[in-house]
């Protein structure tokens, strides 16, 4: 029996239906986060707000999914996955809307937190949801499929929300998304399955300390945090790089976004099916060595025509973003059904975390000089990143070695019994 089915009663499912769902809540959950990068000069005129308060409102939708991504974890095990998803989603949905009624700053910040306590917990059933649907021989195209939204998010939400917040003010970016969402619940509703647990639910707090405790929990969040801290230390300084550092114009930049993430979006189910073919291990080795060559390429990038820079960021891109597919996969993998659903959450705090320490440190080792203009110390950023990468895979060995089932392609999961 698969582990699946010893957690959770399975009816019929529907997979590409339920795979098309998923990615839309995934996706609506991405272009939530992304359209408030495009709206900072708008908010801060409208509130008569500073960088600092626009920083925040950014912030606080990630802070908050780290908060109740750790909360989670008590509980989410004890819940029908599709319950779940459509109360944390229909959150999502009112928060949205709550953020384009927002009649000042202070409301504002607080829809934020709102929609972030929503949103990412709801990313983390999704991701559970895959694994106790989808056999491990097709997880990792499912994962790859999921995985999508982000590229596509951020190619579609930048742009979508300049154009919106200059026909129809600030408002009009959340109101779609907020309609949008709407039609994607009532379409959750009808294909989503019901995953009910099998096994009576353990306590919240013997369930999170058997989440904490477990030697493969705790390598998976290594994994997961070295996972994101890679990309977090160049991230946050890729486009005034290209403006202070390349040379770019600013209204060059949406054309880099757009090469990149077509072309992440176009290799993510490639890389999902590799994945399933191959040592999940041996792919994400194979993509970790392909972010490295990006990220110091792109940190050490000098004066370049926009052909060559849009070349270098669709490369750094679908590296940096491939690397989710494998070690995602292997995570699901590698975790017991009956805690999948509060490790992810979980791991989705750890994730938040992570992410924050990366964009705090590379802010220490990147600088602005006054004279030229040029960010100072940006290849720092990359040689930072080169030793995530490395760290990344050596967390994922040492996951394999104690679940060697997790990267092996094609194989059923192994569950042990149940005390």
């Amino acid at each position: 029996m698969s582990g699946s089915a010893t957690h959770h009663h399975r009816p019929p499912v529907n997979e590409r239906a339920l795979l098309f769902t998923l990615v839309a809540v995934q996706f609506t959950h991405m272009m939530d986060f992304m359209i408030m990068m495009p709206l900072g000069s708008h908010l801060m005129r409208v509130f008569d707000i500073t960088t600092q308060q626009f920083g925040l409102l950014v912030a606080s939708y990630g802070w908050a999914a780290a908060a109740t991504g750790f909360l989670g974890g008590f509980v989410l095990d004890r819940f029908d996955r599709k319950h779940a998803l459509l109360a944390l989603y229909a959150g999502f949905a009112l928060a949205t809307l709550a953020c384009a009624l927002a009649p000042g700053y202070h409301f504002l910040l607080l829809a934020r937190i709102a929609a972030g306590a929503c949103g990412g917990v709801a990313g983390s059933v999704v991701t559970a949801m895959i694994g106790d649907v989808f056999p491990p021989a097709r997880r990792g195209r499912a994962m790859g499929a999921v995985m999508m939204a982000f590229p596509i998010a951020s190619v579609v939400g930048v742009p979508c929300g300049l154009w919106l917040a200059d026909r129809f003010g600030w408002h009009g970016p959340f109101f779609l998304l907020a309609a949008v969402s709407t039609v994607i619940l009532m379409v959750a509703g009808w294909a989503l399955p019901a995953l009910r647990p099998a096994h009576p639910a353990a306590h919240p707090w013997r369930q999170m300390r058997a989440i904490i405790v477990e030697p493969v929990h705790q390598r998976g969040f290594l994994l997961s945090a070295a996972l994101i801290f890679g990309g977090a230390c160049i991230v946050p300084f890729l486009a005034p790089s290209m403006v202070a550092n390349v040379g770019l114009r600013e209204d060059q930049l949406w054309l880099l976004y757009l090469a990149g993430g077509l072309c992440a979006a176009c290799s993510t189910p490639f890389i999902g099916r590799l994945s399933d073919r191959h040592d999940k291990l041996h792919v994400l080795g194979w993509l970790s060595l392909g972010a490295a060559m990006a990220g110091l390429m792109i940190t050490n990038l000098p004066h370049v025509p926009v052909p060559a820079a849009m070349l270098a960021v669709a490369f750094y891109m679908v590296m940096m973003s491939g690397r989710f597919t494998p070690a995602m996969a292997l995570l699901s993998n590698a975790v017991e059904p009956r805690f999948r659903g509060g490790f992810m959450s979980v791991n989705a705090s750890v994730q938040q975390a992570a992410m924050g320490l990366a964009n705090f440190t590379s802010g220490l080792l990147v600088t602005q000089d006054v004279a030229t203009g040029r960010l100072v110390g940006f290849p720092r950023a990359g040689l930072l990143a080169l030793v995530a990468f490395a760290l990344t895979y050596f967390f994922a060995a040492r996951l394999r070695h104690l679940a060697p089932h997790a990267a092996r392609p094609g194989e059923a999961e192994v569950v042990p019994a149940v005390p």
